[in-house]
């Protein structure tokens, strides 16, 4: 993980230390009950991969206003507070709905 990113998390309480990325599988699509992406694009990837996880596979800004979040690598920790923020924002547009 970003050292920021590891910074920001830790900052808000949250040890991501042990975070390790993984390729993703389509085991993982299936076992899945809700699978949110990031970007349209990551949404449209897991869908074509696997087809018939299309009624579970969403983007994490539904329920908002249905914008990709961006990727803050390689950029200043403004960035990465910024995506912070928006993703606690999308996850809190969840709740109602989980």
């Amino acid at each position: 993980m970003d050292p920021t990113a590891l910074e920001l998390l830790a900052d808000s309480g949250i040890d991501g230390t042990m975070h390790r990325a993984r390729q993703l599988a389509p085991s993982m699509l299936h076992e899945a009950d809700l699978i949110l992406g990031m970007e349209k694009s990551h949404v449209d990837a897991m869908v074509r991969l696997v087809p018939e996880t299309r009624g579970k596979v969403y983007l994490l800004d539904k329920w908002l206003d249905g914008n990709d979040i961006p990727d803050p690598y390689r950029q200043q920790r403004p960035a990465f507070e910024y995506v912070h923020e928006m993703i606690a924002r999308d996850i809190e547009s969840w709740r109602p709905y989980l």
